[in-house]
């Protein structure tokens, strides 16, 4: 049974993480390149945002939203 576990450590530290220790080791000759996961999810967030606030904007133009005082049973 020991021996199932060190192979799971091995897959893991040797062969899954294997990406990640290249990461580390392009930090230290360009950072911008090391971090190229980080910008690829910052740009697909902002395209997200961007094309949110034009869906956002494209229903408050056809005055879709019940903007009543009485909208809400609490108000």
């Amino acid at each position: 049974m020991k021996d199932f576990f060190y192979g799971i450590q091995d897959l893991f530290v040797d062969v899954l993480f294997a990406p990640l220790d290249g990461l580390r080791a392009l930090e230290l000759e360009n950072w911008f390149a090391a971090n190229m996961f980080s910008w690829i999810f910052m740009a697909i967030g902002f395209v997200a945002f961007v094309y949110w606030m034009m869906q956002l904007a494209k229903f408050n133009a056809n005055n879709e939203e019940d903007k009543s005082i009485s909208s809400h049973s609490y108000l």
